[in-house]
């Protein structure tokens, strides 16, 4: 069997390094034409650490990732509505983990060079279009680097072209479209003095308002010294998305005088805002599920399959269990007969197509973050206690329902 992965995105390479595992042959097909430390933080939840522990990886990415010791919730006076352990703290068998969202791709990618050979990885290819038969795929790549249009067949295309995706495009021309939250995102990072333990993820705000912190670099933090990853969220008034370059550089001052005030005794978010060296633009995007994702001997995955919300920093963490699910069902497919392939497919698309599907409608309602926006509509001036606002059982029940829907709930993940 060989395997064709469009995208090397964080899904695609982890796809590819389950693939190596399990004996089957896979090449990744990437659109640019170096892969670059690009973007910002990115938040790896226990349930994603765990499957990449079982290649080998957590190691080295715990020499660059923090490992996140705890969420807290504020309301935008800096009030404590709800706080909770998190990773090794909490009872998980592997940690939670904070990085450089370019920085683990490029982990990945050396890892797939190493384990499948520099050869594996085609970059300046961009998927253009595909068609299948009974034996297999033919997928046309527009070759950047040469300007022309090269063939690749395979046994299986997978389609891990993120948000943008051309395959899901030719797939589903008329569910493709954006739906705009009518939120901006301005995502950051800032080197700073730590703040609590230098160790925590922190949110703050309300869903029309909102504040998040974490730290990406422990050999910064063990300087004495924090890389913060932010992200500053708006209710904008202009109703329909942004036609505009969506990592576009702006200046602070687009969003900075709506959190000129967030300054409590353990943070200073406008100074954090202030020194950060560079602020990108985002719209709060995500697209309505997908009634299939797999056509034949093709299929979707991650951002390409469904792309949520960064809310409860899951879609990272879906790509990879994605790619998990897929790794074995073809696994499985190679001691089967030629149908094998198009029946682990759908046995794929059967598991993760629901189990994604509802993490995209949750996160539309704010998923877990739900208790501050609570605690916003019932208390918009603040309060003296949080239960005087919010019952315990009811912040309780919250965090424990996504965590259950999101698949890293504590009693059921358990380390093989």
């Amino acid at each position: 069997m060989k395997v064709i992965i469009a995208g090397a995105g964080i899904g695609g390479l982890t796809l590819a390094l389950m693939l190596e595992r399990r004996g089957i042959a896979c090449e990744l097909y990437e659109s640019v034409r170096e892969i670059k430390p690009l973007g910002v933080g990115i938040n790896l939840l226990p349930h994603a650490v765990n499957e990449l522990e079982q290649l080998g990886m957590v190691d080295t990415l715990a020499q660059s990732a923090v490992a996140t010791s705890a969420l807290h919730y504020y309301n935008q006076y800096g009030q404590a509505i709800w706080q909770e352990a998190r990773g090794l703290a909490a009872g998980y068998p592997v940690p939670q983990l904070s990085i450089h969202r370019g920085e683990l791709q490029l982990l990945l990618a050396d890892a797939v060079r190493a384990r499948l050979g520099n050869g594996c990885l085609h970059t300046g290819m961009s998927f253009q279009s595909f068609s299948q038969d009974a034996r297999g795929v033919t997928v046309n790549f527009l070759d950047r680097n040469a300007d022309q249009v090269r063939q690749v067949r395979g046994d299986v295309l997978i389609g891990a072209d993120g948000i943008h995706s051309a395959l899901r495009r030719q797939f589903h021309p008329e569910a493709d479209r954006l739906r705009f939250s009518g939120r901006m995102l301005w995502r950051a990072t800032t080197e700073a003095p730590p703040y609590l333990d230098g160790k925590t993820m922190f949110m703050a705000g309300h869903q029309d308002q909102k504040f998040v912190c974490y730290p990406i670099s422990e050999p910064l933090r063990r300087q004495g010294r924090s890389l913060i990853n932010w992200i500053a969220e708006l209710r904008v008034p202009e109703p329909d998305l942004p036609a505009t370059d969506w990592n576009r550089e702006v200046d602070a001052s687009v969003f900075a005088a709506r959190f000129s005030d967030w300054r409590w005794d353990w943070i200073d978010i406008p100074d954090i805002i202030r020194k950060a060296p560079a602020i990108y633009e985002f719209p709060l995007v995500d697209k309505d599920p997908l009634p299939k994702w797999t056509y034949g001997r093709a299929t979707l995955l991650g951002d390409a399959a469904h792309p949520m919300y960064p809310i409860g920093s899951n879609g990272s963490a879906q790509a990879i269990l994605d790619a998990r699910c897929l790794a074995d069902r073809l696994a499985e497919a190679q001691a089967r007969t030629p149908t094998g392939i198009e029946l682990a497919l759908l046995e794929y698309e059967a598991e993760r197509l629901p189990a994604t599907a509802g993490i995209v409608l949750r996160n539309r309602l704010n998923g877990p973050e739900q208790v501050m926006q609570l605690a916003h509509e019932r208390a918009p001036q603040g309060f003296h206690h949080i239960h005087d606002v919010i019952p315990d059982t009811e912040l309780n029940g919250i965090a424990a329902r996504y965590k259950r829907l999101a698949g890293f709930d504590p009693k059921a993940l358990k380390k093989p």
